[in-house]
């Protein structure tokens, strides 16, 4: 059945008694039964269908038009909405319910174009949910996630996702809308970069805690979101998985490359370059706001970390390694860093290390658990993956630095007596609690720093590992089993660029040798 409908004129005169006219003010015709062109406005009005228990629904009132063209041009919307439905008598109530609550809100008819798309592709019609509702909702249903995986869709949600889209509605969601986020993402970086150049308190206490996001930590911020619209989609919220459009810098993995002497003269240059920088940059900020105090002195860690480098994935030679491990003995995380840098256990599984899973008369280790920090929540969950689940064996040097570890540990415990927390950890503090991965990374650089030896990551010590199982011949297939990657592709790219640079650094080994050599007398 076609709606029924039709337009009108009313206005807002009252009778003797204050009771507004309407459409029987006299007024509103003229004497030849026309409506008048200046009194009153035109209204429409027209039938929705009856609710779904049968009960009938009050018709759509719109008023206020100022001539009856515009009025009609909106009645016939309305009806081109209806008559979307056809004979389906639900999806002409799901119509009316969508008519009713737009425009309750919006004061405006939807889009029947809008209206037929949805239609035809099975979306919900009566949509208000946002993305901050709903992505919530959607990570509370993935059941199957790793407990680190759950944790870094939650910062990714907390952190970017939800303050920057939170208050869109999902169907509406653009393309355009998840690029201004990222180029949010990239002011919070610029940010951040001139609180560490200029040591402005301003600039640092609204970065605090906050660090620089990078090519693949953007990736991963997408692929968050397009997994919970790839789901959205299939519950008929939105169309288009928007995430999927958006383009962003590669988040490939550099290549590891290693320092070679010929690096670490140039990163010596570059570094003694880059604190002559930052130290200007600092001083000139200390002198146009000399409120801020001693703002000016340069931070040796700042400047180190800070410097450029040839890659973001360095490696050390055996030779800085063994310089390193000597500072290192003297620190209570010697043991961990010795671990990392012999077996290429990640961060994570170091610091979530039980001794119930070491085994040092057999001399091995059983990864099960990991330790992730995430801001500044702390939280224990199981390996990176299933390939991270595994028992490595332990060469002899390694298990005696472990023994003399529990030695140590062992004397704290008697010196803590009822103060001591009984983790089962392998690395504690003083009275046995768990460590913070972010503090063993700080400690690392400071270590390194005080070394002299040029900056690399904490991870790269995995690294580190894998490029000495390559230089004393082994082959992919034991790089991958030893530092448990998921695939032997992901071995082979991520180190075979690390091959040749052995090879020279062997070359260049061997014919120091023969150069230092004493002569014969």
């Amino acid at each position: 059945m076609a709606p029924k409908g039709s337009t009108f004129k009313s206005c807002s005169c009252r009778d003797e008694t204050g009771k507004k006219l309407g459409r029987k003010c006299q007024r509103l015709n003229r004497p030849d039964g026309r409506w008048s062109s200046t009194h009153g406005r035109w209204n429409y009005q027209l039938e929705l269908p009856p609710h779904a228990d049968g009960t009938r629904r009050s018709p759509l009132r719109r008023a206020g038009y100022a001539n009856q063209t515009d009025a009609e041009a909106e009645l016939n919307q309305a009806k081109e909405l209806l008559n979307i439905a056809a004979n389906d008598q639900a999806l002409a109530r799901q119509i009316a319910d969508l008519i009713t609550t737009a425009v309750k809100t919006t004061k405006q008819l939807p889009s029947p174009e809008e209206v037929r798309r949805k239609v035809r592709t099975g979306q919900h019609l009566n949509i208000t949910t946002t993305l901050g509702e709903y992505l919530p909702q959607w990570l509370q249903g993935r059941k199957t996630l790793r407990e680190s995986s759950r944790r870094s869709y939650a910062s990714n949600l907390k952190l970017y996702l939800i303050p920057s889209l939170g208050h869109i509605r999902i169907d509406r969601l653009r393309v355009a809308d998840v690029d201004r986020m990222f180029e949010e993402i990239d002011e919070l970086n610029d940010l951040i970069t001139r609180a560490r150049e200029t040591c402005d308190p301003v600039l640092r206490a609204q970065v605090k805690g906050r660090r620089r996001v990078g090519a693949a930590t953007k990736q991963r911020i997408r692929a968050t979101l397009r997994s919970a619209l790839k789901k959205a989609i299939r519950e008929g919220l939105t169309e288009v998985n928007v995430a999927s459009l958006v383009e962003l810098p590669s988040g490939k993995a550099p290549k590891a490359l290693v320092w070679t002497p010929e690096r670490i003269a140039q990163w010596r240059t570059d570094l003694d370059t880059h604190i002559a920088t930052m130290s200007a940059r600092r001083k000139r900020l200390w002198k146009d706001t000399p409120s801020q105090g001693h703002g000016h002195n340069l931070n040796r860690i700042d400047a180190y970390v800070g410097a450029p480098r040839p890659s973001k994935v360095m490696v050390w030679t055996p030779a800085l390694t063994k310089q390193f491990l000597e500072r290192a003995e003297l620190h209570r995380w010697y043991a961990l860093y010795y671990l990392i840098a012999f077996r290429g256990l990640r961060r994570g599984e170091a610091c979530g290390l039980r001794w119930t899973d070491v085994d040092l008369d057999v001399g091995t280790v059983t990864i099960r658990w990991q330790i992730i920090q995430i801001g500044p929540e702390i939280f224990e969950g199981q390996p990176k993956s299933d390939a991270g689940e595994a028992t490595i064996s332990l060469d002899t040097s390694t298990v005696t630095v472990l023994r003399t570890h529990r030695a140590k540990q062992n004397a704290e415990r008697l010196a803590a007596g009822d103060t001591w927390h009984d983790t089962g950890l392998v690395f504690t503090d003083e009275l046995g609690r768990s460590i913070r991965p972010n503090e063993v990374t700080d400690q690392f650089e400071r270590l390194a720093m005080e070394t002299g030896l040029p900056p690399i990551r904490l991870h790269d010590l995995r690294h580190g590992a894998a490029s000495f199982l390559l230089a004393a011949g082994h082959d992919m297939k034991t790089v991958q089993e030893t530092l448990r990657l998921s695939s032997i592709a992901i071995a082979a790219d991520t180190y075979t660029s690390l091959l040749p640079q052995l090879a020279r650094q062997s070359a260049e080994d061997a014919a120091a040798i023969i150069l230092n050599a004493e002569p014969a007398r």
